[in-house]
């Protein structure tokens, strides 16, 4: 896969001046985004409700890009990624997942489908995506899996069990999330690990200056969410074998 740059600042005015000379066709599409943007900031203030209302707006566009796959093969092949890593690296179909942002179950669907009856929890801000996400269990005949689908206003998680979770997974959602979001969760994900789990996450890395595009997108540096984790009494180990993987995130591994 190409060589992602760590230190561009994608918010930077000369960066977005030069990626609209060498992309021009791609400028009416930016400018109705952020005309979005401003329009859906200015009615709803905090982070969490500006991104139920994106996601509301794609998901009636497209369910699949709503979760950021470009075609139906796309998003195929990335939750297939986000599945064949995991069971690479240590998921059983007796562990009982969390997954936070399950979206339209891109890769959620093969994780109902590995895991026991039962053992899949899916929580998604977004009751538009978790409605697409019914569809998808009915389209690959999972019911009898029963999987358990939840929308929620936060990452507190309170609403469940101490100490219930063997995994916990979170594909491209911290890589939307302010800091306060992230640390939100990160705050209460040790409570409902069970011993032995562990948290996954993917997340934008920039070894430069830590920005964010349009509030949608957010870059961090490896060492800030890893010190995060430390703060709530968890360890955080950057999975070194995602980066060869063609998707463009980076990957930590939380520990109690």
């Amino acid at each position: 896969m190409p060589t992602k740059n760590l230190t561009v600042n994608r918010a930077a005015l000369g960066h977005r001046i030069a990626y609209a000379l060498r992309h021009p066709d791609r400028v009416p599409r930016h400018l109705a985004r952020a005309t979005r943007d401003a329009w859906l900031r200015h009615r709803h203030p905090d982070h969490v409700s500006y991104y139920r209302a994106v996601m509301r707006s794609d998901t009636r566009a497209d369910p699949d890009a709503a979760v950021g796959s470009a075609s139906r093969e796309r998003w195929l092949a990335l939750g297939a990624m986000q599945f064949d890593y995991l069971l690479g690296h240590g998921l059983r179909p007796e562990h009982r997942m969390l997954e936070i942002g399950c979206g339209n179950l891109r890769g959620g669907w093969r994780f109902v489908r590995h895991l026991d009856p039962g053992h899949y929890y899916g929580i998604d801000i977004s009751p538009d995506i978790l409605a697409a996400a019914q569809d998808t269990v009915v389209e690959m005949g999972l019911q009898k899996r029963l999987p358990t689908l939840t929308p929620v206003h936060d990452l507190t998680l309170r609403f469940l069990p101490d100490a219930h979770f063997d995994v916990v997974h979170a594909h491209s959602v911290f890589s939307h999330s302010p800091l306060p979001v992230i640390e939100e969760c990160l705050a209460h994900v040790g409570r409902v690990l069970a011993p032995g789990g562990w948290f996954d996450f993917t997340f934008d890395r920039t070894e430069g200056e830590e920005h964010h595009v349009l509030r949608e997108d957010f870059y961090y540096r490896t060492e800030t969410l890893v010190a995060l984790a430390a703060q709530h009494g968890l360890n955080a180990h950057f999975m070194d074998d995602w980066e060869q993987l063609p998707h463009g995130q980076s990957k930590l591994r939380v520990t109690r």
